[in-house]
């Protein structure tokens, strides 16, 4: 009995910790750091609309932007720092479960899992790139994404892992749009501590630029599926190309400038979420 008695003791102690101030204070930096990076690339993306040329618009187009501004090593250490503490808020989900009633299912738990995994290597990459390891972070998500396509289609059954996976990426778009224009984020934040314009204000940047986030991810999803049925690499996109793409469609530059001010508003409600995540 009391062996069972320390053991739920030890239990709840470590659930305490995984929901203390300071693993709240890390997500918090976490999204922060997350809408830095989201609205720099729409940034980017907004001067490859009416330039036609301009540096990636991408995660290492972002960091190669922040490397170049005054203090912008600090700057990178810092935001390196702050993703580490979003994987890390994640991982306590992934042990403890989210918040909110349902937080516990297997499925979400799986799925902060995942996105401790993927913060993880964000940050590390963030981190190497101020370390001094220039060919850490700021690589060319096109050419990764071509790399990784082709090492995939010569294994056996390539053409299928591949199809799967950018079919995956592409349903996960779809979903991310779809929630975004169900406004599924309200539940996560604490809307009842705004004022009603704020969370008009908020709920726009949330449809709009979670919307926008899912039609590039959809977009990106549907070329490595095309990469898997022609059986050409080449045809895979990472971020970059994605984005320019939409500027090759009949709307022109138009529309990856509206894409690019809807990553924009991500970022703005990324920041949002430092402020009023329900964590």
């Amino acid at each position: 009995m009391a062996t069972g008695s320390a053991t739920a003791r030890g239990r709840g102690q470590v659930r305490r910790a995984a929901n203390s101030k300071a693993i709240a204070a890390a997500a918090r930096a976490g999204f922060v750091a997350r809408g830095v990076i989201y609205a720099l690339i729409g940034v980017l993306s907004l001067r490859i609309a009416f330039s036609g040329g301009g540096k990636q618009a991408d995660r290492g187009g972002a960091i190669a932007e922040i490397a170049q501004k005054p203090f912008g090593t600090v700057l990178l250490w810092m935001l390196g720092v702050a993703l580490a503490g979003m994987a890390l808020w994640r991982l306590s989900e992934a042990a403890f479960g989210q918040a909110g009633p349902d937080g516990g299912k297997p499925g979400k738990r799986a799925m902060a899992a995942g996105r401790s995994v993927f913060y993880g290597f964000v940050a590390y990459s963030v981190l190497s790139y101020a370390a001094g390891d220039k060919s850490s972070g700021s690589g060319s998500s096109d050419k990764n994404s071509q790399d990784v396509t082709a090492k995939a289609l010569d294994w056996p059954g390539g053409q299928w892992i591949v199809g799967v996976a950018g079919a995956a990426v592409a349903a996960a778009g779809l979903w991310i749009a779809a929630r975004a224009v169900m406004r599924k984020f309200e539940k996560h934040l604490r809307m009842s501590e705004m004022s009603s314009k704020m969370r008009k204000v908020v709920a726009f940047f949330g449809t709009f630029g979670g919307t926008a986030r899912g039609v590039v991810f959809a977009t990106a999803g549907c070329f490595a599926v095309a990469a898997a049925v022609q059986h050409k690499p080449g045809r895979a996109k990472g971020m970059d190309d994605t984005l320019r793409t939409f500027a090759d469609t009949p709307a022109g530059p138009w529309l990856l400038a509206l894409i690019a001010i809807g990553l924009m508003a991500f970022g703005v409600f990324s920041w949002a979420n430092a402020r009023w995540r329900d964590l």
